[in-house]
């Protein structure tokens, strides 16, 4: 990210490593647990386009019942259709944000760095950036930028935590199988070979 200056090296990297600050280890399995109550109020913008769309409805309502005109009850009825159309898109672009980003945020809270977010109290934070990420895949740019910016500050890539000196740790190793047993037979250069009364066969 801009201005932030290059990566800290990683403590196993450096020459003098009795200077360097300690690196947080974050665990592999993440943060249990569920994740926080989503505290943003519904997007604005999505609520905006409902609120015109039902108000565009309801102006050509009343001229088609209200007018006389043929003409404007006929520019009306189009005004409507246009408006019906656009209030369906607008709920559907809402339910559908409501469903990606309560999808996101509980994925995003079960991370390692979610451990370190909570002991920061960064849940809005987060929430966020699971607006602007949302956005950003559903096509704006602007939100694409935002969202990339907050990755770095929330840790969500390798270099961001290496600035953060957030490490996630080694995963637990899982039990190890037993070695197969060896066969008590040893077989060496002249295993297989027999000595017989004559010589070697």
């Amino acid at each position: 990210m801009a201005g932030m200056g290059p990566a800290p090296k990683h403590p196993d990297h450096r020459a003098r490593r009795n200077a360097t600050v300690n690196m947080t280890m974050l665990p592999a399995e993440g943060r249990p647990g569920n994740a926080p109550a989503w505290p943003l109020a519904p997007d604005i913008s999505l609520q905006v386009a409902i609120t015109m769309a039902e108000a565009a409805q309801d102006e050509a309502l009343h001229v088609i019942d209200c007018s006389e005109n043929k003409r404007d009850i006929a520019a009306a009825k189009k005004r409507l259709t246009r408006a019906e159309s656009a209030l369906v898109q607008a709920k559907e672009m809402k339910k559908a944000a409501n469903k990606s980003e309560l999808l996101l945020w509980r994925s995003l809270w079960k991370t390692p760095m979610a451990t370190q977010w909570e002991k920061s109290g960064w849940t809005r934070e987060v929430a966020q950036y699971v607006r602007h990420k949302v956005k950003a895949e559903s096509g704006s740019l602007d939100d694409a930028k935002e969202a990339r910016m907050m990755a770095d500050r929330l840790g969500l890539n390798e270099l961001a935590r290496l600035r953060l000196r957030w490490e996630i740790a080694e995963p637990a190793s899982k039990a190890k199988k037993p070695a197969p047993a060896r066969s008590r037979r040893r077989t060496g250069k002249y295993g297989d070979l027999k000595v017989l009364d004559g010589g070697v066969a």
